[in-house]
């Protein structure tokens, strides 16, 4: 567990990962677990991901609410959560770090086509959603976060931002919830490490009025690509942990 001068570090850069992952409308942990892999072991770094991922979008679904589209809530949240489960299940038996490398490479080759090919995007559909749906739940169980695979297929749908955060942090509180359980199962919930979860709710709220704040002067064709860049670096960060 880190000290004083290295956990203030630690929960300004868990601020910082909240602001990203509010004005990129993948969820904080996109960027949480890479910096909390500096500080915990992975199976802490998953529980206390779990619960400051939260504490986060209990703050996202306070401010974004009115914005869900439940459509795509039932048909990307529904497998993401199944899939969240045996995700998190599986975490117990199997070495995740190839997983990671898979991941990161996913991230880079999408991301970067999308930004260099900008009208080309994953056809808006209900296949589409579900399998973006199974990916991002059964990374997110396994490796702690698959919002960006979430955001990379809900950006086919061309959605208001408002509405992408919104729609994002609802199906990651299902997430969230569910993963939560089997990772206390798990035994990866640490008493020693509670003492940073009233710390992440606040960093948590902190972060999330910031980028709404943020978002609220970003027109929609500039948040698209700022997303898109968001993912592209996630993928660096995730493809460096993978290779060290």
């Amino acid at each position: 567990m880190p000290g004083f001068g290295r956990g203030a570090g630690f929960l300004l850069l868990a601020l910082l990962a909240e602001v990203a992952g509010t004005v990129g409308g993948f969820g904080s942990s996109v960027f949480f677990v890479p910096i909390a892999n500096f500080y915990f072991d992975f199976q802490s770094v998953l529980g206390i991901t779990a619960l400051f991922h939260l504490a986060s979008n209990l703050s996202k679904l306070g401010l974004f609410r009115a914005g869900i589209d439940y459509g795509l809530l039932l048909r990307l949240g529904v497998p993401a959560v199944a899939c969240a489960v045996l995700g998190g299940l599986a975490s117990a038996a199997i070495d995740t770090r190839w997983l990671t490398g898979v991941l990161a490479l996913f991230l880079l080759a999408l991301s970067g086509w999308m930004l260099l090919r900008p009208r080309w995007k994953v056809r808006a559909s209900t296949g589409n959603a579900v399998l973006g749906g199974v990916l991002s739940g059964g990374m997110a169980g396994l490796v702690g976060t698959g919002g960006a695979v979430r955001g990379i297929t809900m950006a086919a749908f061309d959605l208001r931002k408002e509405v992408f955060v919104a729609t994002s942090a609802a199906i990651d509180l299902a997430i969230d919830l569910s993963r939560g359980l089997v990772y206390a199962r798990n035994g990866y919930l640490h008493a020693h490490d509670l003492v940073w979860v009233p710390l992440l709710a606040v960093v948590a709220l902190a972060g999330t009025w910031l980028g709404r704040r943020i978002l609220a002067r970003l027109p929609q064709a500039i948040f698209r690509r700022i997303a898109l860049l968001l993912v592209f670096a996630i993928g660096l960060v995730t493809l460096w942990q993978a290779a060290g």
